[in-house]
């Protein structure tokens, strides 16, 4: 266990001293395993579960006390000051197996300065569909967060968009940086160049090392082209997932290109450029196509936040880059779920063209079309699809012009079955009404089971 506390030097202006509330019952509902002997902690027990992810106990040589994250943010593309971390906190850092920074922050765990007059607790709801979102996303290869922990607290909360009195939770969650770009929006706010410029510099230290600044080269250059890098790749991977966040807020942006705060989310079931997933984006502003637009002018505005310490940094630049590096890793995420070798000519672009508007034909299920083409002809499975009489015989030429890129996926056990495993609303509310109702668990652990079953077959 590699204790990396890092975020302790950057002083008060980036996060706050917090206290953990205290609940009346500690019922462990969930513990990610995996992700826990990636940060060499797979050996806790479960009293050492309990005291560190439930009352919150600091790790030794780890940070000093739990620390809620300042920030502010364009939340629908207005301004809001009034941010930060209000039923969170950022409780201990470590370097993984993997080498790199990995960041334990809670959800539920009690008011902070920043609440606005909440409670600061979760409901069970809301945790269990973090879980099964950030499951799916992950085993789909995107680039996500995951649910680390999940008490049940013994609490009851009331919420208007749950059926209350409902049940209260309390999350931890495993992430590479709790750095947002609102964090960056913060300081300029407030007027402080200097800090940013030290962020800057500490961004590039721990979280991309690999970057080097040449003599004469401006960091926030380097920094800003290798976050927006990273959001593109995020931002290519959750459209091929046919994912819609639904907030894509500034303050839901992270300098590492993670997914994270899921809020009303949705799995789209078939292909729909204006399907919206929260009930009050009424612009339809966070719609799945206009995904990658959000993820753009996110990236405008963390480039405007640093222009008082580096004037010469181009918002315009910056969205240009990010388009150039999308299209480049939708074609990438594309042949990759499919299982295929790109053939670098005409061919590429035709296929890419007639897959959608295959997509967007009424009946073709989103996740149904990637399952039968995957692998090409090698595996032929849309010939026993219940969609096939929707796959033109264009597409069905086309195919053949494409190899396997991994022979061993082509036996997969998961690419054996009749059809894909999806992750749409209906099912979610299945999987919450039988704990709800019956305290049946059996549904949830089934259904990771599930997703988890396919994980090797679209991760990098």
């Amino acid at each position: 266990m590699k204790s990396t506390p890092v975020l302790a030097t950057l002083g008060p202006e980036i996060s706050v001293r917090v206290e953990a509330a205290a609940f009346p019952k500690a019922n462990l509902r969930w513990f990610n395993k995996k992700a826990a002997e990636n940060l060499e902690l797979g050996f806790l027990s479960q009293i050492e579960i309990q005291n560190h992810f439930w009352s919150f106990q600091t790790f030794k040589k780890n940070l000093p006390y739990p620390m809620a994250m300042a920030y502010h943010g364009h939340q629908f593309r207005h301004y809001n000051p009034d941010l930060g971390d209000g039923r969170g906190f950022l409780l201990a850092q470590f370097r993984g197996l993997d080498g790199k920074v990995h960041d334990l922050s809670t959800k539920g765990s009690g008011t902070t300065p920043y609440s606005r007059r909440g409670d600061g607790r979760l409901t069970l709801k809301g945790a269990i569909r973090e879980l099964l979102a950030s499951e799916m996303l992950e085993s789909l290869g995107v680039n996500t967060s995951q649910t680390f922990c999940i008490f049940e607290t013994g609490e009851h909360l009331v919420r208007p968009d749950e059926k209350s009195p409902t049940r209260g939770a309390v999350m931890t969650r495993r992430m590479h940086s709790s750095i947002r770009f609102g964090t960056f929006q913060r300081l300029h706010y407030l007027g402080k160049p200097e800090l940013t410029k030290k962020l800057v510099g500490f961004c590039l230290d721990h979280y991309y090392p690999e970057q080097q600044v040449s003599v004469g080269q401006n960091e926030a250059q380097v920094f800003l082209k290798a976050v927006t890098r990273k959001t593109a790749e995020l931002a290519a991977q959750l459209m091929m997932s046919g994912y819609i966040h639904a907030v894509l807020n500034t303050d839901n942006m992270n300098i590492s290109g993670e997914v994270f705060d899921f809020g009303p989310y949705r799995f789209m079931p078939h292909m729909n450029p204006h399907f919206t997933a929260a009930y009050f984006d009424h612009e339809g502003l966070y719609s799945y196509a206009r995904q990658p637009e959000s993820f753009a002018w996110g990236l405008s505005q963390l480039a405007e936040s640093l222009k008082m310490a580096y004037p010469e940094v181009d918002s315009e630049v910056v969205k240009k880059e990010f388009f150039l590096v999308f299209h480049e890793q939708m074609k990438k995420v594309f042949f990759r779920r499919l299982n295929l070798i790109p053939t670098y000519t005409i061919n590429d672009e035709i296929f890419y063209k007639c897959f959608f508007e295959t997509l967007e034909t009424p009946g073709v299920l989103f996740e149904t079309c990637f399952f039968d083409f995957h692998s090409g002809s090698a595996r032929q499975a849309w010939k026993i699809s219940s969609q096939k009489k929707h796959y033109s015989s264009q597409l069905l030429q086309l195919i053949n012009k494409f190899s396997p890129a991994k022979d061993k996926l082509i036996l997969h056990p998961y690419l054996q079955n009749l059809k894909p495993q999806s992750l749409f609303i209906t099912e979610i509310e299945a999987i919450w009404q039988a704990i709800e109702i019956d305290d049946d668990w059996s549904y949830l652990y089934n259904k990771i089971e599930d997703i988890r079953s396919f994980r090797d077959v679209y991760q990098v």
